[in-house]
């Protein structure tokens, strides 16, 4: 196994054993020397870093920027018709484009000479420019794929060496939402043998022949090889999701001496009776494959864990996971984790993953661009289905915007289409969205030409699942196109962002077609789902499900407000109606209050919704209209006890279905509740129920992560909320928390939900929002107890304590 350890830990293992594992992989991620801003030379050895910042990645610089409110003379861009452009940096999170510094310093090991040492980046934002020793050793023009450095020859024996990273925003018009900047992603150093070893994502795994019986799983993998043997041995071991190793066997290969580095076919073995990979039961094994010197010791190891699955699609039944009928109920947003910005901490990552399993997704779009290994590692273990994307539009302008992007994206495909393949939870590739519509990508011809051309490499690396482009199907006019766009012709899946009205239509004319909705609005959520032939169609992922940074329909929202979640992870009260029929097994019914109708469009579509409330603290002698959302049969709505009525759910009318509309309800204090029931039964199926709550007395909180482990980069977040003295939360509390933190821990992030706050996601403040406000700590590399106290004045204070626990996997960063 590859060991994933530590500089110190490292040391220590040469200690005990006497020789280190035949691939080390040491954690670069802590102590970094930061510096926000630009200057010459800054490369330089020499340069006096001691006044820089100490960061530790994954780190975002933006995200601590302030806001930048919109000069009174700052404009709409209309003449952009691919972008939602409502000022100067509306689009970016309004926060100040620019460039940021990054310093580290290491000494070479000696057991490291005559081996092969690399640095691994798995992600630079927006463009990066890496150094060694103030010598330029590579770069990263689009920042959500990664990089491998060789440096053997470059470092420096028995002396510091200096790793220094430039890290470039770009312009306001490089993204169409915030991206964020800097080592956003984990950092690495690599050590393997220098005469035999793998590549870089060397392994290629795939299961073609799936049944409940057996499966055969096949082994390629990219072997260098600069030794003058004509044959190398490779052992390859399998381990089953209990940790059995079930296969084991060591196979000779033959070396082509005019092709030192090549793919071999390891080996193709069959499975008895395999353990699926599904949604609901993600079973993983995996494969470890180790390369021989030829005196017979391990030279390098590689290994990848990898799901036994079968994937069909086709117009009769849309998508089948071994033979089984699969609607894909999903989610596209951005890659960002709200308070972090787009430091891709893993338990962020997670408590997103299983918020919406909660409420009924199974699928996640990567719109628009590769998120990071840990997010698909998840995705594996949780059973979420993935739609992996490459790129926004094929345009120089929004793929890093310093290379041209037909130089660029030969390069980029493979690293993506490697990278991610042996992830079971990957099951179509798109290569763009919403492109189409413009006619100056290259080859001017809507996208036709470069998708073939991506296409044909992309299947050198992968043909065992679907290629697709997100687009609006009609093309150069969306309004009066009787033709879905020439390139919707070409994709293997038809891939539609909000017209799936043409699904229908376009099925009878050409019959071989499959469909998938790429995105659909929160503001036609229900008829969006319900109207499509859910039996024949593929499924469909909604628009930016959870509020993010960026993309702001005008100050002073710092970005997206839309979704069912706020940025705080906090359910808004039509997410229990996405839910309902989500998770159709599942009885709910959930009140939510109308406040008022918000719309706006965007690229032709209404993407406005009704604001809601969940709380009963109302004006005496107000007059409210509300909806119930169920999937029961029947609801019936009381306040204080008395009937308002009890009404059916219309399921015939797709406007209405799981969504009951009550007008002209009167507000008393005391409680509303909703009791839902199956038809013409008298035992209620589910039940919602809010009541008035009293005066703020004490703050209260909970923490969400029970195996918080001292790693250096696990996250706590803790959710503090004012109540009154019967416990109850109290929605209109807004004072200003301050958070205390004693313990190995410190604080990564504060958030509320209201995306139109002026405070920023750091420090040790944050008001109350809707009454709830979250505090984000990362652990340090120790284990401890942590105790938190959230105060604020006019409230009691809370403290909760919880430990972080030793890592087992030895990954602790410096």
């Amino acid at each position: 196994m590859i060991r994933k350890i530590s500089a110190i830990a490292f040391v220590l293992a040469l200690m005990t054993t006497g020789a280190p594992d035949a691939r080390e992989v040491i954690d670069l991620n802590r102590g970094w020397r930061f510096y926000r801003g630009d200057a010459a030379g800054l490369q330089s050895p020499g340069v006096d870093d001691r006044g820089w910042s100490i960061v530790n990645v994954p780190h975002d610089f933006q995200i601590s920027q302030p806001w930048v409110e919109p000069s009174p003379d700052e404009m709409p861009d209309l003449d952009n018709p691919v972008a939602n452009v409502k000022s100067r940096l509306s689009a970016r999170g309004f926060k100040e484009m620019g460039t940021g510094w990054y310093r580290k310093r290491f000494i070479p090991l000696e057991d490291w000479r005559g081996r092969r040492v690399l640095l691994d980046f798995e992600g630079i934002m927006l463009t990066g420019d890496i150094y060694l020793n103030g010598q330029l050793v590579g770069v990263t023009d689009y920042g959500y794929l990664g990089t491998e450095i060789d440096i053997t020859d470059r470092l420096k024996w028995g002396e510091s060496n200096i790793i220094a990273v430039r890290a470039d925003t770009g312009r306001p018009e490089n993204s169409r939402w915030y991206t964020g900047g800097g080592l956003y992603r984990d950092v690495k150093l690599v050590v393997t043998d220098a005469t035999r070893y793998f590549t870089r994502h060397p392994l290629y795994i795939t299961t073609p022949v799936v049944s409940d019986t057996l499966a055969t799983v096949k082994i390629e993998g990219e072997i260098a090889c600069f030794s003058a043997d004509k044959a190398m041995d490779v052992r390859l071991d399998v381990i089953n999701p209990r940790g059995d190793t079930i296969y084991g066997r060591v196979v000779r290969l033959a070396v082509d001496r005019r092709r030192q580095i090549r793919e071999y076919l390891i080996d193709s073995i069959e499975v008895k009776v395999p353990e699926l990979w599904s949604c609901e039961s993600p079973a993983l094994y995996k494969a470890v494959a180790s390369v021989y010197d030829g005196d017979g010791s391990v030279a390098d190891r590689a290994e990848a864990t990898f799901g036994i699955r079968s994937i069909e699609y086709s117009p009769e039944f849309g998508f089948r996971l071994n033979g089984r009928k699969v609607l894909l109920k999903g989610i596209a947003n951005h890659h960002t984790l709200g308070a972090l910005g787009a430091a891709a901490y893993e338990r962020a990552i997670e408590k997103r993953i299983e918020l919406l399993k909660e409420f009924g997704f199974n699928h996640v779009r990567t719109s628009h661009n590769p998120y990071s290994t840990s997010f698909l590692d998840l995705c594996d273990r949780y059973g979420i289905l993935v739609v992996d994307e490459l790129y926004d539009k094929w345009l120089t302008q929004y793929a890093g915007g310093r290379k041209e992007w037909v130089e660029q994206w030969p390069r980029d495909l493979p690293e993506f289409i490697k990278r991610d393949r042996n992830h079971p939870s990957v099951i179509m590739w798109s290569l763009g969205n919403e492109l189409q519509t413009l006619w100056e990508i290259p080859y001017a011809d809507w996208g036709v030409t470069p998708y073939r051309m991506q296409r044909e490499l992309l299947r050198r690396y992968d043909a065992t699942r679907p290629v697709t482009v997100a687009m609006h199907p009609r093309g150069r006019n969306q309004a009066t196109d009787s033709l879905p766009a020439p390139l919707a012709m070409e994709t293997d899946i038809a891939a539609y962002n909000y017209r799936y009205m043409y699904f229908p239509g376009d099925s009878r004319r050409f019959p071989w077609m499959i469909f998938y909705q790429s995105e659909a609005n929160t503001s036609n959520m229900g008829p969006n789902y319900f109207d499509m032939d859910l039996d024949r169609v593929i499924g469909l992922a909604y628009w930016g499900m959870i509020d993010y940074l960026g993309e702001s329909h005008g100050w002073p929202a710092k970005g997206w407000n839309e979704g069912v979640f706020d940025i705080s992870l906090e359910p808004k009260p039509n997410a229990y109606f996405l839910r309902s029929f989500f998770k159709p097994d599942e009885p709910l019914v959930h009140i939510g209050i109308v406040d008022r109708y918000y719309g706006t469009e965007w690229n032709g579509i209404k993407v406005g919704s009704t604001r809601m409330s969940e709380h009963w603290n109302l004006p005496s002698g107000s007059v409210v209209s509300l909806y119930t959302y169920t999937n029961a049969d029947e609801v019936e709505l009381k306040v204080n006890g008395r009937s308002m009525g009890r009404r059916l759910n219309d399921r015939k009318d797709s406007k209405t279905r799981n969504r009951i509309l009550w007008d002209s309800i009167p507000y008393k204090p005391g409680y509303i509740e909703a009791v839902a029931y199956d038809k013409g039964k008298r035992k209620p199926v589910a039940r919602h129920r809010i009541e008035t709550a009293g005066r703020p007395q004490k703050l209260v909180m909970d923490f969400d992560n029970r195996h918080w482990k001292a790693d250096g980069c696990d996250l706590q977040h803790i959710k503090v909320m004012a109540v009154d003295d019967r416990g109850r939360r109290v929605r209109s509390a807004d004072a200003q928390v301050t958070f205390i933190v004693d313990g190995p821990a410190e604080i990564a992030g504060v958030i509320n939900g209201d995306i139109a706050s002026d405070e920023l996601s750091v420090g040790d403040k944050r008001r109350l929002y809707n009454g709830t406000a979250v505090v984000i700590l990362r652990s340090t590399g120790l284990p401890g107890k942590v105790t938190v106290t959230a105060e604020a004045d006019g409230l009691d204070p809370a403290t909760v304590a919880v430990a972080t626990i030793e890592s087992s996997d030895m990954t602790i960063s410096l």
